[in-house]
């Protein structure tokens, strides 16, 4: 099979691993990948087609921020990709986050619907049935299951400072979204499949967790010389990992948690900017964004327990990375965050409730028999989340695309 995969960025960040991660499970089984993406420029063992330059995201953002029509920009750019797509004939194309300024979504599936090409939409969150958003439930809307309107986000990704064109966008996509007739949904959660069957799309389905490596995400045996150099010796380490910190990721849960934890505790947040780290408390520890995988599965490994307060969610690879490190997980009741997790092997917390916070991760900060648990939690990733084993559900679903075509 020669397969394309279309996403924000390559090898980088969540989806941009996941990505790789597929594209490798396809040339380790004999069939070609091939990797278009927007932004970054990573390295990658799938081959790379760049779409448009950072000038080209940078007038979509322009364009975006003045008249809320995120998705419709990148003419140019996207025209250009069609030529390559032309070159390569794939027989599938799988789609991830088509929006990020860098793609005409318009452009795009009126080719793939006179191509007739079949398609693999991998959904990371809820942008594709929205008229704005790529999440609601932080501000309770439900506008999305009837008409999006009057939008209570556009002053959140993809910002928008000048109209609400969400009604607009709405039926756009409703209309765009829907021409292609050989297409399946994918969704990383039970709770965003939920979503899109009450959604505008009429496409069918299916949930496929995300995996991660489980060679490289394990339980790391140097923990004890990253506890020296932090200067954490004796310390119980709450952790939290993400790509970007801010409101819904519950930067202020974790001020909040650290003012109400004793001196025995120490909270390290990864992924911070510089900015961010200078105002921090000084009882919290900020690290900036690290690429480095053996880096990040060291400070998993090294944490007492991994709390993700998220407000807004899918399905966090941080949750299944931290379970293969053997770490335990605090999550808040979110999107599908709780389903990486069971009784054994972490806690769901209600969202915002700080007091519940604090007593789950004392909790789980002072089990006894912790070997047990870190056990469980590795157990449970290499059972569910092995990544040979869930991108061997998207070759699967490769192959069956092309039968029925």
């Amino acid at each position: 099979m020669k397969i394309l995969q279309i996403n924000t960025t390559i090898n980088s960040g969540s989806t941009g691993r996941i990505t790789e991660d597929i594209g490798c499970v396809l040339l380790d089984n004999g069939h070609e990948s091939f990797i278009a993406f927007g932004r970054g420029n990573q390295e990658s063992k799938s081959t790379k087609i760049k779409i448009g330059t950072q000038k080209d995201v940078n007038r979509h953002g322009v364009l975006t921020l003045l008249t809320d029509r995120h998705g419709f920009g990148s003419k140019k750019s996207t025209k250009e990709l069609l030529k390559e797509i032309d070159k390569l004939s794939p027989d599938v194309i799988g789609l991830h986050n088509i929006h990020g300024y860098y793609l005409n979504i318009k452009i795009l599936f009126n080719y793939i619907t006179q191509k007739n090409i079949p398609v693999i939409w991998t959904l990371h969150d809820c942008w594709s049935f929205t008229g704005h958003c790529t999440y609601f439930d932080s501000v309770g809307c439900e506008k999305w299951k009837t008409q999006c309107e009057k939008c209570p986000k556009t002053k959140m990704y993809p910002k928008s400072i000048g109209l609400d064109n969400s009604f607009k966008n709405f039926n756009d996509k409703k209309r765009i979204f829907n021409k292609i007739e050989n297409l399946q949904i994918v969704t990383p959660s039970h709770w965003l499949k939920d979503l899109v069957k009450q959604s505008f799309l009429r496409h069918p389905a299916m949930c496929i967790h995300n995996g991660i490596d489980l060679d490289q995400f394990s339980p790391a045996t140097n923990t004890d010389y990253l506890r020296g150099k932090l200067r954490l010796q004796n310390k119980k380490i709450v952790l939290g990992v993400a790509s970007i910190w801010d409101a819904r990721k519950g930067l202020s849960d974790f001020v909040k948690l650290a003012g109400e934890l004793s001196d025995a505790y120490q909270i390290l947040l990864i992924g911070l900017t510089q900015k961010q780290i200078e105002v921090l408390p000084k009882n919290m520890m900020g690290i900036m964004r690290t690429e480095s995988v053996a880096e990040l599965a060291t400070y998993y490994s090294l944490a007492s327990v991994f709390v993700n307060p998220t407000y807004q969610d899918n399905f966090p690879t941080t949750n299944i990375e931290a379970l293969a490190c053997g770490t335990p997980v605090i999550t808040y009741n979110t999107g599908g965050s709780p389903e990486a997790i069971d009784l054994h092997t972490g806690e769901i917390i209600s969202k915002g409730d700080t007091s519940s916070l604090k007593a789950a991760v004392t909790d789980w900060c002072t089990k006894k028999n912790r070997n047990h648990t870190r056990e469980k939690c590795r157990e449970r990733a290499v059972q569910l989340f092995n990544k040979d084993d869930r991108y061997s559900d998207y070759l699967h679903l490769y192959e069956q695309m092309i039968k029925n075509k």
